[in-house]
Formats: C-alpha cells, structure tokens, sequence
C-alpha cells in the first residue's frame, strides 16, 4: 500500500486566482508524463437558491457579523477564476431545481441560464430532478441545452423506456452513464448515480423509469471503463454523504467521489463560527482495493464552492488530495451597534475583516460575475410581475386561527370570517395546507402543521403567488419522519402542552390531514385528545390509531427538529428517523393550489377537530 500526502490547505482558491490573473506555472512541479493531475470544482443542491442570502450570520474574532452569502452568480465568479488551474473539470452533482419561487414560476429556465453562465462538464440528476415527472425533467435539460454550454447530463442506474421524454428515440438522447474527458494523453471517466429509493418513492418519475441499485451500477460501469484502458475514475454521485463513504468500501478502482444529496458541509470553519461541518474536505477512505479515494461534496443553496485537486502517480492509482471548501460572501459587513441593532461597520474594520479573510477559514470576499448577474436580474424583475398573477381561486374564505375558542379573531375583516375563532374546526387554512403537504409527499398517512406557521387568513376571491408568499412567507421545507401510533398522541400532547403547561407560545397548537380527534383543553396531559383516527395513505376509511403501528408523518423542519415544543419529533428526528424532501412548504401550498384551480373549505370529516371543548369546559359549535 502506497503512502499518501493529504493536505488540506486553503491555497487552492488562491492558487486559482493568481493563475487567472496572471498565467503563471501550475501549482506542482512537472510530473511524469504517465502521471496525471487534475483539478475539480463543483456544487450541488442549489435548489432554485439564485439570489444572494442577505442576512447570513458569521462570526469573526467572536464578533457576529452579518453578510450577504452565496448566490449563483459569485459561485460563477469562482467557477471563472479557476478556469486557469491544469486540467479543469466542472461538475454539479445534483437537485438544481426545486425550492424557490423561481422554480414555482420559471420551472428549471432560471437554474438552466444560470448553469450556462458556468459550463458544466457534467451535470448529475438528483432526485428533484423528477419533482414533477420524466416530462417535466424534459423540460429542464431542453432548457439547458438550449444555452451555449454542452453539458452532459449523467445517470449511469437510470433507464428510461423508449418513447418517454428522456428516451424520445434512443437510450442516451438525454442521459448518458459516463463521460470521458481527455487530459493530454491521458482519458478520465465520471460515471453518474442516482439516489434509487428516494427517487422513487418520494419523487414522481414514470413507472417506466428503471433505477438500478447504485453499488452494482457503479461497479458495472467502472469495470466497462477499466475494459477500454482507462485507469481514473471518479463518481459524480447524488446519494448522500454516508452513502458514498459506505460505496467507496465496496468498489474496485474507484478515485474519486463527488457528491449531493444529504447537503453536507466539510472542511474547517471555525474561524467563521460555523460548527455544521460533517467531517474533512476532502474526506479520504479505501476503496476495496486498499487504494484511497477522495470523497468532496460542498453544501447546499448556491452558498459552497468545493475545489478539490487529485495528484495520481504513474499506475494511475491516487498519490495525493487536497482542497478546501469557499464560502463566498460580499463585503458588507455588519455589527451590532450600542443598541443591539446591526449596522454597516466603518471603514478601518471593514478593511480588517477582508484582510483576515484573505487566510484561512472558509468564507472569502467575491464579487458576482457581472454577466452571471444581469442573467439574474432578468429573471428577477420578470418574478415581481409573475407574482402577480393568479394561481387559484378561493370559493370561500380560508380563515386563520391558532386555537378553536380563542378569544381574539385573527381572521377580523376578512368577510365570512366573523366568527371563526369560535368555531370546533379552527384553522381552515392551517388544514387546507396540511392537505397540500400530504398530497405533495408520496408515502405520508398524516400532514401536521402548527397553527402559528400561518401567517393569514386566505381571502375569498383570486389567489396570487403574493398571497400565497403571505400566507406561509418563511424557508420551511419538509420532513418525513417515521412514528408509532403511541408517538403520533406524544406529539399531540406536546404541542398542546407547549402553552397549556410550559406557559409557550399557543402558535404550537396542531391541526392535521389524514388525522382526527376530539379535543378536551380543560384535561390535564394524557386525558385531552381521544377518539384518535387515521385515514392511511391511499384509504378513504378513518380508523382508531394503533400504538403499535407504524405511520409516516410528513411536516415542516421547524417542527420535525423539535421547535415549538414537539420534543417527541425533535427526538424522532435526532434517532435518524426522519427524512428531508427539500420541498420548500411555500412551493408546496402553491403547487396544491394550481393543481386544483379552485380551493375551498375541507369537508366536515376531514378537519383535524371533530370535537373540541375550551380550557373553560364549553363545548363549541
């Protein structure tokens, strides 16, 4: 076994600056020419994440300080600046779309030119990719050829059927399994895979579409590549982190690993204050063999870089790695002021900060690539108008309130909502979008939302993309998590034990689709909620809830974390079983809303609230 040199140092970026800048000699001495080094800069999980994030929250010297991070068109900026590094490769491992609004209105047009704006090597399918079926990823990859770049689309365990939108006429007239990439005299594989299980159960592709087991397809293509001579390889993957330390154990003449899906951070950021790194980047294991492999993968939302170099010795197998992870920010810097509120800091530390962030530390001052940008404006100014437009039509109004006899009614002004908060049923908006959240999830029996998580009462009348945006306006995304029946009552008895016994906020308080109960807020815990009924998944029969069964539950990551007093999901969700879509709740409601055209109040036996009597023991009508 070959020793080998790790490295992980910030002076790639660096390296890649000056070489653009200036043209001068690669970062290594000349090797052998049997030898081969290269150079790989990637993202993946963008989702729709064009914009800039304003308010993102670092610390320097124990400072907190907040900046404008990320955005696509400073990931441009850096993809450009390493345009001069020796033997470039350019790759995105996967979900591109789903989880703005620039989807919701562009679906995929946006992401498309703005990957344009980089010119990937290869691109990897991630499950979102099939968010809205083989015709909708169509749609996608047209709009990516559309552009000036060539970029091939990978999924070496995918077959679609011929005559579906992905195979109109031939096997590879989307996707392709492999790319081959000369380096001189040198020929380098990337082979694509896709995540099988939770594509299939969780995004919608035809049932046509076939998903091989990704170890064995991986190894089925490797071996293929090794047949023609090839000798390095690497895995462009969407799978997950752990997923891809568990394959690189269980392949033969594997390299390298790029790749998506579980969003994971690596490499040190400490000096920034950000403590949510998985492990090393790169991360180096064995592969079957005995013979290293270099594992990269660089975040989520368009707010990582990865740059990652691979040195291989003259038998092709990994000599050495090294790289780091950027996060690239702009330079407005701002500090809590005497008062508390943060405020834009004065020159002189204003020009500290950018000189300490020239070491290392993950986070590096980057100016959008001004093309890359007035792309984006264009699409922005285009959404101001596009928010405007009508997705449906409320028949009646949807009202808001947290808790059923309540005395303050949150839904005042809005006409057919003058008596709301007295009524058993409570929130008609909080159960319609715990109907959309179900319907969006492909395996939930149940949807929960906190009545809190409204944020107004849905109108009577034309619905738009801004009324949607004001009815649920934050970043939440989904979870599913795997609960008992016994847990699924736990949950109930938090939320409503968060403001009846814990003095918390009555935002905790729970409504439900696929789930019903009578309430009795005058009980003490573990005598309020009974006459507890499912409606499986795919069922149109209620039944009592079974303790010992076994039900999937589709809800926010505010609440599925443990936030607002759901102690029970937020320990599901730490024992690791739960399970994040990435589907953004907004997008959601919005994709429920222009599924169905005309929206209404649920019918009587599908409110979460059959029987509810207040904390003053009257029964309310």
């Amino acid at each position: 076994m070959r020793p080998m040199l790790i490295s992980c140092s910030a002076s790639l970026l660096a390296l890649a600056l000056s070489l653009s800048a200036c043209q001068t000699a690669p970062l290594s001495a000349p090797l052998p020419t049997s030898a081969l080094e290269i150079h790989i800069a990637h993202i993946n999980d963008h989702h729709s994440h064009l914009d800039a994030i304003p308010d993102f929250e670092i610390s320097l010297d124990g400072v907190s300080t907040r900046v404008e991070a990320g955005g696509f068109p400073r990931l441009t900026t850096l993809f450009k600046t390493s345009q001069g590094l020796p033997n470039l490769l350019k790759l995105h491992a996967g979900d591109a779309i789903t989880g703005t609004l620039y989807h919701t209105l562009y679906q995929g047009e946006a992401d498309a030119a703005l990957m344009n704006s980089v010119c990937f090597d290869a691109f990897e399918l991630g499950n979102h990719e099939f968010d809205e079926g083989d015709a909708g990823l169509q749609r996608f990859l047209d709009d990516l050829r559309s552009g000036p770049c060539r970029t091939t689309v990978l999924a070496a365990n995918v077959e679609a059927a011929i005559g579906t939108p992905l195979a109109p006429v031939a096997a590879h007239d989307y996707l392709h399994p492999y790319l081959l990439k000369s380096f001189g005299n040198v020929t380098v594989g990337i082979i694509g895979i896709e995540v099988r299980g939770k594509t299939m159960n969780s995004s919608r592709p035809l049932a046509s579409t076939r998903f091989a087991d990704e170890v064995a397809s991986a190894q089925k293509y490797i071996d293929r590549l090794r047949a023609q001579g090839i000798r390095h390889i690497i895995l462009l993957t969407h799978q997950g982190y752990a997923a891809d330390l568990a394959m690189a154990a269980q392949l033969s003449e594997v390299d390298v690993i790029i790749g998506g899906d579980s969003h994971t951070l690596l490499g040190d950021f400490s000096a920034i204050g950000i403590d949510a790194s998985s492990g090393p980047y790169p991360t180096v294991v064995r592969n079957r063999d005995g013979d290293p492999v270099c594992i990269g993968q660089a975040w989520e939302y368009a707010k990582a870089f990865g740059l990652l170099q691979v040195r291989f010795d003259a038998q092709g197998r990994v000599e050495s790695c090294r790289g780091e992870v950027t996060l690239p920010i702009g330079d407005d810097f701002r500090q809590k002021d005497a008062s508390g509120t943060f405020v834009a800091v004065d020159a002189a530390t204003r020009a500290r900060i950018v000189n300490a962030l020239q070491g290392p530390g993950g986070a590096r001052v980057v100016t959008a690539d001004p093309p890359a940008q007035a792309t984006l404006a264009r699409f922005a100014d285009r959404l101001e108008d596009l928010k405007k437009q009508q997705i449906g039509i409320a028949s009646e109004s949807l009202c808001l309130v947290r808790v059923p006899g309540e005395s303050t009614n949150r839904s005042s002004g809005v006409a057919g909502c003058e008596q709301a908060n007295t009524l058993a049923r409570g929130s008609d908006i909080a159960q319609a979008v715990a109907i959309a959240y179900r319907q969006a999830s492909r395996l939930a029996d149940i949807a929960l939302q906190n009545g809190g998580g409204i944020r107004g009462a849905l109108p009577q009348g034309e619905v738009s993309f801004n009324t949607a945006y004001t009815v649920l306006p934050y970043s939440n995304v989904l979870f599913e998590l795997q609960l008992s029946g016994s847990q699924i009552v736990e949950v109930l008895e938090d939320a409503v034990g968060n403001y009846l016994d814990r003095g918390g906020s009555d935002g905790s308080h729970p409504y439900a689709a696929g789930l019903r109960w009578q309430l009795d807020l005058s009980q003490p815990r573990g005598r309020r909620f009974s006459a507890i009924e499912v409606q499986r998944k795919g069922s149109e029969t209620w039944q009592a809830i079974d303790p010992h069964g076994s039900y999937t539950l589709v809800t926010s990551d505010y609440l599925a974390t443990g936030s607002d007093g759901y102690t029970t999901l937020g320990r599901i969700h730490q024992a690791g079983h739960s399970v994040n879509t990435y589907l953004n709740y907004t997008q959601t409601f919005v994709d429920y809303l222009l599924a169905r055209g005309t929206v209404n109040r649920p019918a009587a036996a599908d409110y979460s609230h059959q029987r509810v009597i207040s904390r003053d023991g009257r029964v309310l009508p």
